[in-house]
């Protein structure tokens, strides 16, 4: 293949892994916007309904481990389009049921789903990386947060048409099945070993343990205003369900910013420097929130968490893929094993406090794990890559 040829296809490939990182941000602010929808449709109390998001992170516990095996068999491009139909199908499924226990299995399978897609489009973002030979994770973690932000805006313009929130959830998930489908054809034609099925668990160890644990505390964060954002606006601020889903586009806009900035910022600043700082900045913005009882200083304050907490993600996975003696698809398994059970484990942390006490105080938590991800990065970040 001639070098114009070569350069063709890396630019379809990046272009398409946008569109993957796009499709499952916007997939999962999908589900996060109707969290009050699901609250309201199955009769939910906080307690019943962090179950049903615990549930979702058993999901992807239970598959992450397993995922570096399917990655050293299967290339990205035949997992990502597959576990993206299923997401679609879970997440359009969402409202149909009558029954808590369908939910619950709804959300098991959507939380396996999740996690090897997202493995998957980490470990074909390295490939681009050493193909393109920059930094490119961060812009496509970007993808992931402008998903998010399109898909929270999506239904805040059309909550107040009227749709019914079941009709969103199909249509959403048919459009984003669709382009995660299409987009497939141009990822990466990596070729994998049949017999890497038999490759050990991703399971974390030595530096992969730090690493995992700060991607955890940082995707507390993350999953919080997922899940919980438009929530504590409806509920604890009293605002409209259109304002309140500006909650979520607020957080997931600047995070997209900080991300699309990422990589020049990663070109200029020490991984210890820039993990440093987003900790701190994620603490402020959401001690803003919570201390001001408005929706500006909320909407203000989650635009800061998402502005902080940009970075810190694809900094730890680009770190746990470059860790000596480990694959980066077992790498990034392993440190999203224990990371993505932050992002699904954390929010229904926040429900049971939020049941005990309230969802204000269910919140503090973001800030408390935030200033340990500060605290931490030099001792995770140390290691030789």
């Amino acid at each position: 293949m001639s070098l114009p040829d070569v350069s063709r296809t890396l630019r379809g490939a990046i272009h398409a892994l946008r569109a993957q990182f796009f499709v499952a941000g916007a997939l999962f602010a999908t589900w996060g916007v109707h969290v009050p929808s699901v609250k309201a449709h199955y009769g939910l109390s906080e307690q019943s309904l962090a179950i049903a998001m615990l549930a979702g992170g058993a999901g992807a516990v239970v598959a992450l481990p397993y995922a570096g095996r399917v990655l050293a068999r299967f290339a990205p491009r035949r997992v990502v389009p597959l576990m993206g139909l299923v997401c679609m199908l879970a997440v359009g499924s969402l409202l149909w049921p009558s029954l808590y226990g369908l939910l619950l299995a709804l959300m098991l399978v959507y939380g396996m789903a999740a996690a090897l897609f997202d493995v998957a489009i980490n470990d074909e973002a390295l490939a681009i990386e050493r193909h393109a030979d920059r930094p490119l994770m961060s812009g496509f973690h970007g993808m992931f947060s402008l998903g998010g932000m399109a898909g929270a805006a999506a239904w805040s313009l059309l909550a107040p048409l009227g749709v019914a929130p079941h009709v969103h959830l199909v249509a959403a998930s048919v459009v984003l099945g669709t382009v995660a489908l299409a987009a497939g054809a141009f990822m990466l034609r990596d070729v994998r070993n049949a017999g890497e099925g038999r490759a050990p668990l991703s399971l974390p160890h030595g530096p992969l343990v730090l690493l995992g644990l700060l991607a955890a505390l940082g995707l507390v964060g993350e999953g919080a205003m997922y899940d919980w954002s438009v929530l504590y606006l409806r509920q604890e601020l009293g605002t409209s369900a259109g304002i309140a889903s500006l909650g979520y586009a607020s957080f997931s806009g600047a995070m997209a910013a900080g991300r699309f900035g990422g990589d020049w910022v990663r070109a200029r600043v020490r991984s210890v420097t820039l993990l440093r700082f987003s900790g701190a900045l994620g603490a402020a913005g959401m001690a803003l929130a919570m201390a001001v009882p408005h929706p500006a200083a909320a909407l203000l304050g989650f635009a800061l968490v998402g502005l902080g907490f940009a970075n810190i993600v694809p900094v730890l996975f680009s770190a746990a893929g470059q860790v000596p003696g480990i694959a980066p698809a077992h790498g990034i398994a392993a440190v999203s094993a224990v990371g993505y059970f932050g992002l699904m484990a954390g929010p229904p942390l926040i429900g049971f406090i939020a049941q005990a006490r309230s969802l204000t105080a269910g919140l503090l938590v973001v800030i408390v794990f935030a200033v340990v991800v500060s605290a931490l990065a030099k001792r995770a970040l140390r290691s030789p890559r």
